[in-house]
């Protein structure tokens, strides 16, 4: 049985789509918790900040890392590479023993690190690269001495997780598809409400539950799932039957290799080329449960079944009520520096192209129309222009158009917008996105809404771009021309200039 003692809890990943989510089932358990971000002012907005510590660290610098465990008892670690690229594996082995090292000089008495389930009987050397390289991620963490709870899950459904938003757009999307051979793999999907109790108490666990053959359940993983084991295939009928959809022809081909699948979804659906590959790089193989120990350990309510999970995140996403999404994580390889707030003299080049507007609108309406940008309500000129782009953004990898917003109304810092990333916001006054999609260099949308003496209202729209090498030069004199049209008509729109 776990112990109901509050904890003192580290959080990695709380700007991501579990450790956002994590962190207030844990308030609510009682525990305390400190959040490990690189960049704690994307906490700033969340609802539960005022309750929690922040630390700035990066589990792959190890020596930001001292400090952020002292008087720590649980470290939950929620961090994995999506990289693709050659090297991913070791960087994910070397973060995680600088992690577990760090724990055990604190003194930490327990981490819980959420895995991938793994198929049974599978030769570890057969396992897709991010399979592989999540159990790797469970040695490298216990190699410090710290005893891991490891729970393993396969497909976790929830409002705006991958998983969900991959099954629910491939299935409204595709009345008749021709799939890969991975859509006929036995798999057995949970429900994110019940990851998310697992984690919670698996901070309270006791350290020596007993039992025969049981060792202690502080250094052993654990297999999670929910009540029945499908096919995705199966899956994606139960949603078309679920959502009063018809039945959908699937029609299954070999040929489709994880790279062309991962380019399929990444048409198909929000998911970017760069999340789909290890995903469906994991359908291949069959992942059920081995074990069910676990809830030996933690006899709470039963796992809910398919029909029910899929029920409450659709639910949720018509209420306007999903927490955190898939999107909340950062896209492998999007920019983070330098800032268009850093002199003009840094970091090199820094076109930019400016639209203002004074008019008699008042404030509050004009920056009701600026938080209200993208997803749904598009970006306010030339629709088939931004389709094309989000288009082409797509067919190179990008993240395109299709991740939406999190709120249609409300926006925050570190929401995913389109392929537009919120870096800061000032309601009522400042938005400024940074962009996430595939560009030769960093570029930022920054609109700001100022009241005038006089009574009027002065909005001004700026777009930023740093260039990379010739290429990122190249790109902004091509698209310089199209400019003036969409942003003028823009910044018309936003201020109520037009219809």
């Amino acid at each position: 049985m776990a112990s109901t003692a509050p904890r003192r809890c580290l959080v990695t990943g709380a700007t991501g789509y579990l450790g956002g989510r994590l962190v207030p089932e844990l308030l609510a358990a009682g525990h305390s918790v400190r959040c490990l971000v690189r960049d704690p002012s994307r906490l700033r907005d969340l609802p539960w900040r005022a309750e929690v510590e922040a630390v700035a660290a990066d589990v792959t610098r190890p020596a930001t890392l001292e400090g952020a465990f002292d008087g720590v008892e649980v470290a939950y670690y929620l961090v994995h590479s999506l990289a693709t690229g050659p090297g991913f594996e070791e960087t994910d082995r070397a973060a995680a023993r600088a992690f577990g090292e760090a724990a055990a000089r604190a003194g930490c008495r327990r981490i819980v690190y959420l895995g991938g389930l793994t198929p049974r009987g599978v030769p570890e050397e057969r396992l897709s690269p991010h399979l592989r390289s999540r159990a790797e991620t469970g040695r490298a963490l216990r190699a410090g001495g710290v005893p891991v709870v490891e729970l393993r899950a396969a497909v976790v459904l929830g409002s705006g997780s991958v998983s969900f938003e991959m099954l629910r757009y491939l299935t409204e999307r595709l009345p008749v598809m021709v799939t890969p051979s991975w859509v006929d793999t036995r798999i057995q999907p949970i429900a994110v409400r019940d990851v998310l109790r697992y984690l919670t108490e698996a901070a309270a666990l006791p350290e020596h539950p007993g039992g025969p053959g049981l060792p202690p359940e502080t250094d052993r993983s654990f297999d999670l799932g929910g009540p029945e084991v499908l096919t995705y295939r199966e899956m994606m009928q139960r949603y078309a039957r679920l959502t009063g959809l018809h039945r959908r022809v699937i029609v299954p081909v070999p040929v489709l290799t994880p790279r062309l699948s991962s380019h399929w979804v990444g048409l198909v659906t929000p998911v970017p080329n760069a999340l789909a590959r290890p995903l469906v790089e994991s359908l291949r193989h069959e992942v059920v449960r081995g074990e069910q120990d676990i809830d030996g350990l933690l006899p709470g309510p039963a796992p809910i079944g398919f029909d029910q999970a899929l029920h409450l995140a659709l639910r949720r996403i018509r209420d306007a009520e999903v927490t955190t999404r898939w999107s909340s994580a950062s896209v492998p390889g999007a920019p983070s520096d330098p800032l268009p707030t850093d002199p003009d003299w840094a970091g090199g080049s820094l076109y930019q192209d400016v639209r203002e507007r004074t008019v008699d609108t008042p404030p509050e309406t004009v920056w009701r129309t600026v938080e209200g940008i993208g997803g749904d309500n598009g970006w306010y000129s030339l629709p088939l222009a931004w389709a094309v782009r989000g288009l082409l953004d797509r067919l190179v990898g990008g993240v395109g158009l299709r991740r939406g917003r999190r709120d249609p109304h409300r926006l925050r810092v570190g929401d995913a917008l389109d392929f537009w990333r919120v870096e800061e916001i000032e309601p009522g006054r400042l938005l400024r996105l940074r962009a996430e999609m595939r560009l030769p260099g960093l570029a930022w949308l920054e609109l700001t809404v100022t009241p005038t003496p006089e009574g009027r209202t002065h909005y001004r729209q700026r777009a930023l771009f740093h260039p990379h090498g010739l290429a990122g030069h190249a790109y902004w004199w091509s698209v310089a021309p199209f400019h003036s049209v969409v942003f003028n008509a823009m910044a018309d729109r936003i201020t109520g200039r037009t219809a």
